[in-house]
């Protein structure tokens, strides 16, 4: 009677084990990849700041800094293959992001903090369920050099 139960549950355990894996495994890769998709846009869109920063800092005219901030933070997305949408704010050093805007100024002395926000949508997850999805925010603060001196 024994030997029969015993062969009546032979291999059980592997298909109670692959089922046990799938179950525990599937919810843990997705994990795993939705954590990389958020960590890759926050470090993204932190080097898309420090990047505009410097290139609103380096200017040699007023008038180009704007263009040369969108250049460097498309470069930074784009060398992640992050969407080029995001929104680029300059606040009073100190301010949350959210904060009133200024218009920084390409004056020896002059501080801001630019900031930069990307929304990423998480993998697999409908745009439906999942809204605008994570918001990633980078910021940097900029200090043009006291004896700089600038075109108008």
């Amino acid at each position: 009677m024994i030997r029969r139960l015993r062969h009546a549950q032979d291999g059980s355990a592997v298909v109670e084990f692959i089922f046990v894996a799938v179950l525990v495994l599937v919810p843990l890769v997705y994990l795993i990849v939705a954590v990389a998709t958020v960590q890759r846009s926050q470090l993204t869109v932190t080097q898309a700041a420090r990047e505009a920063g410097r290139a609103f800092a380096t200017s040699d005219a007023a008038a180009e800094a704007p263009n040369r901030v969108r250049a460097a933070v498309r470069l930074a997305l784009e060398n992640q293959g992050l969407p080029d949408d995001v929104a680029v704010r300059f606040v009073a050093v100190g301010a949350s992001c959210d904060a009133a805007a200024i218009v920084p100024a390409l004056t020896p002395g002059a501080t801001f903090t630019v900031c930069v926000t990307l929304h990423v949508a998480l993998p697999a997850v409908p745009r439906v369920v999942a809204g605008r999805g994570i918001t990633t925010v980078g910021r940097y603060d900029v200090h043009i050099d006291d004896y700089r001196t600038v075109q108008p």
